[in-house]
């Protein structure tokens, strides 16, 4: 069983109807029993650092996902679900967050003022090095953004991939061991965006 963690975020029904498309089971729920027996995780998200904390850690929800990737149960980050995987967000005036992977996330400042923010559309996804999660997607495919902030991990080797916006080449795709996160929404990218994942739905969580 797939579980997409509900921790009062937006956007979790486009995830399980995407899932539903590739006729995939796929539980939402908080309930910390499912997600620690889940076989995959997504953790997916629209909204900001501060209140998508406040709602994990009034739900205990923090050390279940900690607990989750320590197992190594193969596990997505989507958006705001990759933002807060992170130590640290510039949001909300600066919000502590799980530290899945070591870093910050920053928010756009663009030098020009008719780049605008937050960045919504289709943007290019280079690969940095090679992942199951992107068999038979070509690099630089393009997926669909909406966000201000972006990842920035302490070290190059979380990179996967990288897009560029607003004067800065950002970690559009990250990950460690069992855990791989994208910027980008596959759900709303269209053909491209589901063939990522069922890639995750069929990824061991090895690589």
């Amino acid at each position: 069983m797939i579980v997409i963690v509900d921790y009062k975020a937006g956007n979790l029904t486009s995830v399980r109807l995407a899932l539903e498309h590739l006729k995939v089971e796929a539980k939402v729920t908080q309930n910390q029993a499912d997600i620690l027996a889940a076989d995959r995780v997504i953790f997916p998200g629209v909204g900001a650092a501060g209140a998508a904390m406040k709602s994990l850690n009034e739900l205990n929800l923090v050390d279940t996902i900690r607990t989750v990737v320590a197992r190594g149960t193969p596990f997505l980050g989507i958006c705001l679900g990759t933002q807060v995987i992170f130590e640290y967000s510039e949001e909300d005036g600066g919000t502590p967050c799980i530290g899945l992977i070591p870093g910050k996330v920053r928010k756009f400042q663009p030098k020009d003022p008719a780049c605008k923010i937050p960045q919504i559309g289709w943007n290019e996804v280079k690969f940095t090095r090679g992942h199951p999660l992107f068999a038979g997607i070509e690099d630089e495919s393009e997926f669909y953004f909406v966000h201000s902030y972006y990842p920035v991990p302490t070290e190059a080797d979380y990179v996967l991939a990288t897009t560029e916006y607003a004067d800065v080449r950002f970690a559009s795709i990250v990950g460690r061991d069992n855990l791989v996160a994208t910027q980008f929404h596959p759900e709303r990218s269209g053909r491209i965006g589901l063939r990522l994942l069922r890639n995750f739905c069929d990824w061991d969580g090895t690589c």
